[in-house]
């Protein structure tokens, strides 16, 4: 699933504005699809720290357009932007930097009619501003800095619809969910070399954990072609792999042993000695070619440790991931490394400081992209990062040789 894709990095007005119109049509049918399960109500929304109401996410990406477009925002702080916010009280009810997490399922949000008709009018704003832009990077990146945000948000509402047991919408094509096979082509060995890590950066837009590009050297590694699948995982699981100590950090076993678990957080048994997996509210069968899908970092690196593997380092990965080797597959599901999430040298934030700078050190890298990522947004180069102890994300892992 590596094919090229039009990158919205490098996109043009009349792209942009597709894109721009394409991920709001996806935003409204994943919402729509939550609130077809009485989601929109935010009291009946879990107040977990991995959701948000997704009445809030709903107003808040139409707000973040806001924000950086319409209100020519140079930063993120209060007070960066011009003017009031087409919608009362937007700031105080969907500023990510302001309302605080928990906060967000007590505010008096406007009725979801309102907030539709809302993410119309800036969407439309948004467009007929983008109609009078040139090509220059400089101009356009507020606007592609909006589409990935809107991406970024849509993938979080398919996570959500997961997590709630939620149907996924049927035309939802970013959920048609072909990941496909895990393992079939075996490892392949790379001698190493220079890799510029962050790719080049001369023009098109580029994320601020991207910066700046540095040559760095790899050495020679062996990696699988492709994930582990849920057979190669099952066989962990029946050694015992859930019961061992000797496979998890102190990190790890603190986590399964406070969580409970004895298999992936989706997995359960059929009745008839074999396994089920929840996808979207309802139990599938455990296909044994598919990635194992939905573990967390402490899983993957408890997995590594029993199979005498270890997972890859972000550069290698990306060296693996630039070399175009065609058995060397991704983009199935986002891949745990062995990378804590760091800047690169020379790192300045950009316009939207929160995005990646308040993260260093508290999260692990993930490479690639998932079933759910839309097309525009895959790269080599995307640097992805959570919480070691998140399993509710399309997420898997591969392995290299220790």
């Amino acid at each position: 699933m590596n094919e090229q894709h039009a990158s919205f990095r490098s996109m043009e007005p009349r792209g942009l504005d597709q894109a721009l119109q394409d991920a709001r049509q996806r935003t409204l049918a994943l919402f729509d699809a939550l609130a077809g399960a009485g989601y929109h109500e935010s009291a009946r929304v879990p107040r977990l720290p991995i959701l948000n109401p997704p009445l809030w996410e709903l107003g808040h990406v139409a707000w973040f357009a806001e924000w950086f477009v319409l209100r020519e925002a140079r930063g993120s702080a209060p007070g960066e932007a011009g003017g009031d916010s087409l919608l009362a009280q937007g700031d105080a009810c969907f500023d990510s930097n302001t309302v605080p997490h928990d906060a967000r399922w007590s505010l008096a949000l406007p009725a979801p009619a309102r907030l539709k008709d809302y993410c119309h009018e800036v969407l439309e704003r948004v467009r007929a501003r983008l109609a009078r832009e040139s090509g220059d990077d400089a101009a356009l990146y507020p606007y592609r800095l909006v589409l990935a945000h809107e991406d970024m948000h849509g993938e979080a509402l398919a996570y959500t619809l997961q997590t709630l047991g939620a149907a996924a919408p049927r035309d939802a094509a970013c959920l048609e969910d072909e990941v496909g096979p895990a393992r079939a082509q075996g490892e392949i060995a790379f001698a190493g070399g220079v890799l510029l890590l962050g790719g080049e950066q001369r023009r098109g837009f580029v994320f601020d954990n991207e910066k700046q590009a540095f040559v760095c050297q790899v050495a020679p590694f062996a990696i699988d072609a492709g994930l582990v699948s849920n057979a190669d995982y099952l066989a962990f699981v029946h050694d015992g792999g859930y019961r061992r100590a000797a496979c998890w950090s102190q990190a790890g076993w603190n986590w399964l042993t406070a969580n409970r678990r004895t298999a992936p957080r989706y997995w359960m048994p059929d009745g008839a000695g074999g396994w089920l997996e929840q996808r979207f509210g309802a139990p599938v069968a455990l296909d044994p070619r598919a990635p194992v899908r939905h573990v967390s970092l402490h899983e993957a690196q408890a997995y590594c440790r029993w199979a005498g593997r270890r997972l890859p380092l972000e550069q290698e990965w990306e060296f693996a991931a630039a070399s175009s080797y065609p058995a060397f597959q991704w983009g199935g599901l986002w891949e745990w490394t062995a990378s804590p999430f760091l800047p690169y040298a020379g790192f300045g934030a950009d316009r939207y400081r929160e995005y990646s700078a308040p993260y260093f050190g508290s999260r692990q890298a993930l490479r690639g992209a998932s079933f759910a990522t839309p097309a525009r947004l895959r790269s080599p180069h995307f640097r992805n990062f959570y919480q070691p102890e998140r399993d509710d994300i399309f997420a898997g892992f591969r392995t290299c040789a220790a």
